[in-house]
């Protein structure tokens, strides 16, 4: 049977399609986690890609697989924030009219970027899933097609880049730790990976108050959570049918944590690397820092998958933190 995920060919023709396009982004040494994990660990910094994530690659990478007749009648998105900033970029380089609903709760340095990128921003409705709902409508009604955030093949295979580029400068890698909302990042990997070098375990983060894979996981069934507040917005929303197909034909095992442990690693990524990272790029951090994720072969990787943090929270999650003397 055909695996859910991308293969590796398809996933190498994505990078040949991309290339020049997006950043092969920096593999960096963490002497901080390194030491708490007992082994070499090394961060991939997504979060210096065009826009702010990971989530470019794939945007372009669907679009340019478009036709132009497709291509003419517009793109409507769904979005945490971070996959509208993609597909805003890569609408705006082909052309394309493109829509994109985000939550009300979408942080605002999301919603500007989507915008400045000429996109149509609808923050109409309450949460994500409501968000997706209305998306889907609009395309529907307008003839436009709708990209989501974490399936679809193309999709998938712009993000799997991601693994051939940390195959590409650490060939001896033996753990990818990802963060995980619907597994499109996971799943993108993971084609490349179980296609390429199987024996490389893949770990997924997610925060406690976006767990529905976890739960989808340990169930097997598909699974809608509450909407609550974290950090971890661009991990939020139900998990469907097949997105745990994704999940279960990539990830090893799945960890949480907690918004405080989330909070601790954005500020400690600032000391310690002089980075600015969002919640949904730290949690493979926090589940490092806090022991709840311990790898168990060396050299391993975390994908820092955004930076994209409105200021006023970022500043105010650093003044917390070194007030309360846990900024280590």
């Amino acid at each position: 049977m055909a695996s859910i995920l991308p293969s590796p060919a398809e996933v190498r023709d994505a990078a040949s399609r991309l290339s020049g396009l997006v950043v092969h982004t920096p593999l960096i040494p963490s002497p901080g986690l390194s030491a708490v994990a007992g082994g070499e660990v090394m961060l991939k910094l997504e979060s210096e890609q065009t826009g702010g994530s990971f989530k470019l690659r794939g945007a372009l990478n669907a679009l340019l697989m478009l036709p132009d007749a497709v291509r003419a009648k517009g793109v409507v998105a769904a979005s945490a924030g971070n996959h509208g900033i993609g597909i805003a970029i890569a609408a705006e380089r082909l052309g394309i009219a493109a829509t994109v609903y985000v939550p009300a709760t979408a942080p605002h340095v999301k919603r500007e970027k989507i915008a400045q990128h000429g996109a149509r921003v609808d923050a109409s409705q309450p949460h994500y899933d409501a968000a997706e709902a209305e998306a889907r409508r609009a395309a529907a009604r307008t003839g436009a097609t709708y990209v989501g955030p974490c399936t679809g093949r193309t999709l998938l295979a712009g993000a799997g880049t991601v693994a051939k580029e940390i195959l590409d400068d650490a060939p001896n890698v033996a753990t990818v730790i990802v963060g995980v909302g619907g597994a499109g990042l996971a799943g993108g990997i993971g084609g490349y990976l179980r296609g390429t070098a199987p024996a490389i375990r893949i770990i997924g983060a997610q925060a406690k108050h976006t767990n529905a894979m976890t739960l989808a996981l340990a169930s097997g069934k598909p699974t809608d959570i509450p909407d609550l507040p974290t950090l971890a917005d661009g991990l939020a929303g139900l998990v469907d049918a097949e997105m745990l197909q994704q999940a279960e034909a990539a990830l090893d095992g799945i960890v949480t944590v907690d918004e405080a442990a989330i909070a601790s690693a954005i500020a400690w990524m600032h000391e310690a690397h002089d980075l600015r990272v969002e919640g949904s790029g730290a949690v493979g951090v926090a589940a490092v820092r806090t022991g709840a994720l311990k790898p168990r072969a060396f050299p391993a990787v975390i994908i820092v998958s955004g930076r994209n943090i409105d200021e006023d929270r970022w500043r105010s999650i650093l003044r917390s933190d070194t007030s309360q003397g846990t900024n280590r």
